[in-house]
């Protein structure tokens, strides 16, 4: 990894030498076949394979694709740790490349024996030759005890993949991400037989991919100003206004990414959005826009904007000539619609579209987004590409060559599939990498629902309702880490795996392999070689369990929301620069409980309070947000015994903590409690904004 992004790690505290991971690693000795995903079969021998400290990486002489894979191997190997490798073009080697037929059919395929004497991995093509050197990186890299042997079982494996599509989706327009990162991320995937790495490029709060024919595009849509008190205050001296924030990629670097991936065997999906979705491209050309005068700023709230493509013939032919750009950089089969989250609104209230409408002779809003899906089916079938969009592309009659991705549980790949269509498995909240995987208060931000490395392995692939024939419709699987929530690089990192692992394995592996207590285990060793190459894979609790320590203190991630409507783990704005505060809260509603607290003895309690900014597009459902009656115009943090409903023992005015953007600690004597009480923590407010939240709470002993 280049020296500036693991420096990033670094500072963030997730880099770790590859000799303290190995350290703490499962002491068990190594198992035949015990590669992530698990393959298709294994035959164990007598006899093992002890890896030397240096050794050649043996291919065949100008075979340009298994040099290079070669070269991959030996770079990897050294990162996490283990032999030091070169490449050679004669003789044996601690690993041999060779190309031979296989028993399993399918580009993907491959075979591997480790002998006394080495490692052979045969396939006939480029990528199963590399899926089956990623196999042989596991088993030379094997975590084990500072001192013991690295000895590999002698055993063949005999491998090809259950799904073609096995797939991670990474949303850099909410977040920017580097190019070095991504590039770590595409290392991780192909080391786990993930094969496609699907590119969130363009959203409302951010167009993040250049476009040469309209410059605006990023220039204006790849910045924004971040919402709440601490940006606002941050003010750039160059331009007397608050600093922005964001980032673009090149075409240069576009290309570079796609080709490192292909080098690894991972095709890169890019992602348009289209019709909805549209806010920063709209605020870069307002022509295009649906709606009179739109934003001229690019917007930084979370949720669904109303703004829309207008459906005129020069947005048209614009947004063929973003895809046409778009095409010319990314080699990949499919290319990205979005096409979900398209509020009609803007349509309706619009004469100029309701005219077009007429005039095609379109009944209703869904047929005209069906319409505008399928001119961009149609423009890309003729450059040889296919479209996908999401679910919601069904609506409205589907394009002929569409594929669809199903994020609204399996309805949608349901659909499609019956219908004759191909589709890939993406439903939330299952698959959906921004939820938190541990209750953990060492948990980054992101959505309040625990879904666990086990929830992610526990999800079924293969619809029941589908019958063999339409199955064959199913690509595979795709996890999407969507970025609202996810500020940072190492969170990214954390929040991708070992879930990712997870993913690769259900969409490799046989499903009559597959079994939990294995893949726990050898989860653990995958995150310890991940951690060694400086990608900070999370190390959290496989089943998202977690037990208060301290029985006197909770933190607000060990608080229970009062309400689940919509819960997450959000962090503060401010300070801009620093460590922030992270708050559990559902935004509908300010309250909050300990369960069972142990009042006996105890005066005081101390809370540390937060404000948030309202930075949600929930449309109507902003009428529903709970305020409670307050008596100052900043409100009152409410402390109540027993029950929410009861009287509440303490008022804490907020007055103070108004006026400091980061965390403020209150305190307020705590009288007459005793014995296991439940506290109910609530808020007082006059308006929706800010959002005020509990940092942590302590009770503190009576004197």
């Amino acid at each position: 990894m280049p020296a500036n992004a693991r420096a990033r790690f670094e500072r963030l505290g997730a880099a770790v030498t590859a000799a303290a991971i190995l350290a703490c690693a499962s002491p068990a000795a190594a198992a035949p076949g015990d590669v992530t995903p698990i393959p298709a079969e294994v035959t164990v021998h007598a006899g093992g394979f002890r890896v030397p400290e240096t050794g050649a990486i043996a291919v065949p002489a100008g075979d340009a694709a298994a040099r290079r894979t070669a070269e991959i191997l030996a770079d990897l190997t050294a990162k996490a740790g283990g032999p030091k490798l070169s490449v050679a073009t004669a003789g044996r080697g601690v690993v041999m490349l060779k190309r031979e037929r296989v028993k399993f059919s399918g580009d993907e395929a491959y075979a591997l024996a480790v002998t006394p004497t080495g490692i052979e991995v045969r396939a006939p093509t480029d990528a199963g030759l590399f899926r089956g050197a990623m196999s042989a990186w596991q088993l030379l890299t094997e975590p084990r005890p500072p001192g013991a042997a690295a000895i590999i079982p002698a055993q063949t494996i005999d491998d090809a993949p259950r799904f073609g599509w096995r797939g991670l989706m990474l949303d850099s327009a909410r977040h920017y991400q580097s190019p070095e990162f991504i590039k770590a991320l595409i290392d991780a995937m192909a080391a786990h037989k993930l094969n496609v790495l699907h590119w969130h490029l363009t959203d409302d709060q951010a167009w993040r991919l250049e476009i040469r024919k309209y410059p605006k595009l990023t220039d204006v849509g790849a910045w924004r100003v971040p919402a709440g008190e601490g940006p606002a205050r941050d003010i750039d001296p160059a331009t007397g206004k608050p600093r922005l924030y964001g980032g673009f990629y090149t075409q240069a670097q576009a290309r570079e990414i796609v080709a490192y991936a292909a080098a690894r065997h991972v095709t890169v999906v890019p992602e348009i959005e289209m019709p909805g979705h549209a806010s920063a491209a709209v605020a870069a050309y307002p022509q295009l826009a649906a709606a009179p005068n739109p934003p001229k700023d690019v917007p930084a709230d979370w949720g669904v904007y109303p703004a829309l493509f207008n459906v005129e013939e020069g947005t048209i032919r614009f947004l063929q000539d973003v895809l046409d750009e778009v095409i010319a950089v990314f080699p990949s089969t499919y290319i990205h619609v979005g096409g979900d989250e398209a509020v009609k609104d803007q349509w309706k209230a619009s004469p100029q579209v309701q005219a077009r409408m007429k005039a095609l002779g379109i009944a209703d809003e869904h047929h005209l987004q069906s319409w505008f899906i399928h001119r961009m089916e149609k423009h890309l079938s003729s450059r040889g590409r296919r479209l996908i969009g999401w679910d919601e592309i069904l609506e409205g009659g589907l394009a002929p060559n569409a594929t669809v991705m199903s994020w609204r549980g399996i309805s949608g790949a349901v659909a499609a599939a019956k219908a004759g269509h191909d589709t890939v498995l993406s439903p939330a909240p299952t698959l959906y990498f921004d939820h938190r995987q541990s209750a953990s208060p060492a948990e980054p931000p992101g959505r309040g629902k625990v879904i666990s490395l086990k929830d992610v392995y526990a999800f079924d692939p293969t619809p029941s309702e589908l019958t063999p024939e339409q199955q064959r419709h199913l690509l595979g699987l795709q996890a999407n880490l969507w970025t609202e929530h996810v500020r940072t690089e190492a969170r990214a990192a954390h929040m991708m795996f070992p879930r990712g692992l997870a993913v690769a394995e259900l969409g490799w592996s046989r499903p009559e392999r597959l079994g939990w207590e294995g893949f726990e285990r050898r989860s653990k060793e995958s995150v310890a070689r991940l951690r060694a190459m400086g990608f900070p894979a999370a190390q959290s609790a496989s089943d998202g369990v977690h037990t208060p320590r301290d029985p006197r203190r909770r933190d607000n991630r060990e608080l229970a929301p009062c309400t689940d409507k919509i819960v997450l783990a959000l962090e503060d704005d401010a300070p801009v620069r620093g460590e922030r505060a992270v708050f559990l809260t559902d935004i509908m509603e300010s309250c909050w409980t300990w369960k069972d607290a142990e009042l006996t003895g105890i005066g005081a309690i101390r809370i540390r309070v937060g404000q948030l900014p309202f930075n949600f597009q929930i449309g109507e459902d902003i009428k529903k947000v709970t305020l409670r009656a307050s008596k100052t115009p900043e409100g009152e943090l409410e402390v109540r015994v027993g029950d929410c409903k009861a009287p509440p023992v303490a008022v804490i005015p907020l007055t103070e903590a108004a006026k400091n953007p980061a965390v403020t600690e209150l305190r307020a004597a705590l009288p007459g409690a005793s014995g296991r009480r439940d506290l109910c923590f609530t808020v007082a407010r006059p308006k929706v904004e800010p959002i005020w939240a509990i940092a942590s709470v302590e009770l503190e002993p009576a004197r």
